[in-house]
């Protein structure tokens, strides 16, 4: 028997999320291994690398929104092939213009104080993790979760200077053009169906005996 090839997943989670989770709150609760079994059914999924960053309560949004993050990241650990790695937020007040665009008396863009919330470290890590992976020959295929063009450098080293194959798991229906141009073994959309068929049981139990239960507002 011809044995099955081997495929090692990569998400950005904030990517994700946005694209295709944030208004979808019953598509949250997600398995990423079942994810990645529907979309590559033809392949053994070897680990699934989970890139994000921890959320910190903040004026003017959700407080809850941290708790949830975490109780779904204490699920994902009763998934042994998920692995999570974590960058962090960067709060920073800068001085931007307003839009529309309004003109003070010197005739110059008027301008407000504004508290600009960016996540960093995780494509950096993402992007490192898979182009080590990559040179060990972890896997047959390397596939992406993201519609960031900013991995277009990193998926075209992959191919022209570790001779690996890689794939796009895509959040949108049009994958960004820069991404395509690197010539991607297949690209899989993300339909909500494929989501909802992919999420994990309402109660879940982790390695230290804890039963972890799906929010509320996600049901």
């Amino acid at each position: 028997m011809t044995s099955r090839l081997k495929a090692a997943v990569y998400v950005d989670g904030f990517n994700l999320y946005r694209q295709k989770l944030q208004h979808h709150p019953d598509a949250k609760w997600l398995d990423l291994v079942k994810l990645s079994e529907l979309l590559l059914p033809t392949h053994d999924i070897v680990g699934v690398e989970y890139f994000t960053a921890l959320l910190k309560p903040a004026l003017g949004t959700d407080p809850q929104a941290p708790i949830r993050q975490q109780t779904y990241l204490r699920a994902l650990t009763s998934l042994p092939t998920v692995r999570q790695h974590f960058g962090q937020f960067r709060h920073d007040t800068r001085r931007l213009p307003v839009i529309p665009i309004e003109l003070d008396e010197a005739g110059a863009p008027r301008r407000v104080k504004v508290r600009k919330t960016e996540e960093k470290g995780s494509d950096v890590n993402l992007a490192a993790r898979m182009v080590v992976d990559a040179s060990r020959q972890r896997a047959d295929v390397y596939v992406l979760v993201s519609n960031d063009s900013d991995f277009a450098d990193m998926l075209r080293l992959l191919g022209d200077e570790l001779n690996a194959r890689f794939g796009l798991f895509s959040p949108v229906e049009s994958p960004a053009a820069r991404l395509l141009q690197q010539r991607p073994l297949f690209i899989k959309p993300i339909r909500r169906a494929v989501l909802l068929a992919s999420q994990l049981p309402r109660a879940v139990v982790t390695p230290d005996g804890k039963t972890v239960h799906r929010p509320a507002e996600w049901r």
